[in-house]
């Protein structure tokens, strides 16, 4: 269905975010005028294989193209970011705004990937950026990367305020978020609010970044052995922490993992991070004595190719667990993760090492996101007349939308949506519109969207059944198959141990052939024979689907040529 037309509505709509844990991007529509928030990506589960990212559909975008005047950005995780490239490459996005750290870290993703881009601006607090119909402010919020930032955009028919990701510590690491502004700015009045609904299922409030920084502390004050760290490589507070404790210890830190050397890189040239001399080679870490050195790297989540990963299975090339190694896993387990994380630590267990995770007894790590009672003072703070939760699953959302309605939110004034779903605000009043299109789109390397459902099948039955190649010359003057067919396998039996089982599809597919053949030679018609047939054979004999993967050589064709 498409978007009605009347110029005079505000349209709020997500194309990703909603109903998920990432792939974030919000657009708000007046006029001829549209303002996209945020472009995120997220990571394909362990059923798509093959993909390397899901971005959003960026279609309605495209056939609106001409009516787009900006990208602003709340902060630089990947899935507020990481879907720029492909979004640059697919529309023209006339400027993006983007605080500090995030500019950095768009910069680096849009030189690996050559595309040349002119117009990246940096905003602050204080920005104000205008255009015809609508204007845009800031303000300072809390989140576990530097520069997060809330936005407020002014529209003729209301102000629509989105949080980005944030949380309320009031003894962070970084700076303080600006509570005074979004005081000002909900006493001025807000007609929506979209607010993060990561932790919406969590009770109290989280854990500050400073009680972080003390339990490490205590850890490298208590520990004469090598110390190894593992954490998310976009929290830059928590490695900026890292970094001062081992200042304070006199450790020096070698980096292992590219996106980990990517944000340090970064930080220390944005100057979130300092102590430059600290850092040192893998080379240099093993030539000192174990209580100088701490290795941080990335593989908090058992990303089997992740540095950890690999220093636990004894597969690093540069750095071998030595027996009084201690190993803290700063991070929590990401859903789906935790079979993989119990795996590696169960590994350096096995090895003799020490490990410590976030427990009740070890705070190594807080949430960046706000908990239940976070998210109510923002509610507060904004006081909003419409309230739509974002990014979160639809459990994180209903939740998030319950506790609008207990701060004093109208139960029909909440929205808990999906993506593509589309709100109308006309003089301070929201309805539902009609949708516009949205869903996932694959990449897989350099090909953006070219992995259909189809592809995804028969990769899955791949990966699941295997593939059987049957190789087939063929004397079309003859009309006869000159010798047996050749049955190859590819993850579907070992060929040693199921000779009659490959015997058996051999003789059917010869007869399935030799019949076609006394019909006509077409070699379309007789592959369809030779899939239909012989999967239908296959599974009856096994319970199993694989590929069936026909190959024709026409052998009277080359006698021909010859």
């Amino acid at each position: 269905m498409k978007i009605t037309n009347n110029i005079n509505d505000t349209k709020i709509f997500a194309l990703g975010g909603l109903g998920e844990v990432g792939k974030n991007m919000y657009c708000v529509m007046t006029g001829n005028e549209i303002i996209i928030t945020d472009v995120g990506i997220t990571f394909p589960s362990d059923d798509l294989p093959g993909v390397d990212y899901i971005i959003p559909d960026f279609t309605f975008l495209k056939k609106n193209e001409s009516k787009i005047k900006a990208l602003i950005i709340t902060h630089g995780h990947e899935d507020h970011i990481g879907g720029i490239p492909f979004l640059l490459q697919t529309v023209n996005v006339p400027y993006i705004y983007s605080p500090n750290q995030a500019a950095g870290l768009i910069r680096k993703k849009l030189e690996d990937r050559n595309i040349n881009y002119k117009n990246l601006y940096v905003y602050d607090e204080n920005t104000k950026i205008k255009f015809k119909t609508m204007s845009v402010e800031f303000f300072r919020t809390t989140h576990s990367i530097p520069d997060s930032h809330g936005i407020v955009i002014h529209t003729p028919n209301g102000t629509i305020v989105t949080t980005g990701d944030f949380k309320f510590d009031l003894t962070p690491i970084g700076p303080m978020a600006n509570l005074h502004k979004m005081a000002r700015i909900g006493e001025e009045g807000v007609s929506l609010l979209l607010s993060d609904s990561t932790n919406a299922l969590n009770e109290g409030m989280s854990i500050s970044e400073s009680k972080v920084d003390a339990a490490l502390s205590h850890i490298f004050s208590q520990t004469k052995s090598r110390i190894i760290i593992a954490t998310f490589a976009s929290n830059i507070y928590r490695l900026k922490h890292i970094v001062d404790t081992c200042k304070r210890n006199n450790r020096k830190i070698a980096i292992f993992g590219r996106s980990m050397e990517n944000n340090i890189e970064i930080s220390l040239e944005s100057g979130y991070i300092k102590h430059k001399e600290l850092f040192i080679t893998p080379e240099e870490a093993n030539a000192l004595p174990p209580n100088e050195v701490c290795l941080l790297c990335t593989g908090s989540q058992g990303e089997p190719l992740a540095a950890l990963s690999r220093i636990a299975n004894n597969s690093h090339r540069q750095i071998k667990l030595q027996d009084d190694d201690v190993v803290i896993f700063s991070s929590s387990a990401i859903p789906g993760n935790a079979l993989s994380i119990s795996r590696i630590i169960n590994k350096l267990y096995l090895q003799g090492v020490k490990v410590y995770t976030n427990t009740s007894l070890n705070d190594v790590h807080t949430s960046g996101h706000g908990n239940k009672e976070e998210l109510k003072l923002m509610l507060r703070l904004i006081k909003p007349k419409y309230f739509m939760p974002f990014h979160g699953e639809y459990m994180m959302l209903k939740s998030h939308a319950d506790l609008a309605v207990l701060c004093g939110i109208p139960k029909e004034n909440t929205f808990v949506l999906e993506n593509g779903e589309v709100l109308s605000l006309y003089k301070g009043v929201i309805k539902k519109d009609k949708n516009v299109q949205s869903g996932d789109v694959y990449v897989d390397g350099n090909r953006i969207g070219e992995i259909g459902n189809a592809v995804m099948r028969e990769r899955k039955i791949m990966s699941s059944d295997g593939i059987v190649v049957i190789i087939a010359n063929i004397n079309t003057q003859m009309r006869k198959l000159v010798i047996p067919p050749n049955i190859t396998t590819r993850g579907f039996v070992l060929i040693q141990e199921n000779i009659e089982l490959l015997k058996s599809i051999e003789n059917e597919a010869s007869n399935i052939i030799n019949n076609k053949l006394k019909f006509n030679c077409i070699f379309s018609d007789i592959k369809s024979e030779l899939i239909t047939n012989i999967s239908s054979f296959i599974y009856e004999k096994t319970g199993r689907y694989p590929i069936i993967l026909p190959i024709l050589n026409d052998i009277s064709r080359k006698k021909k040529e010859d």
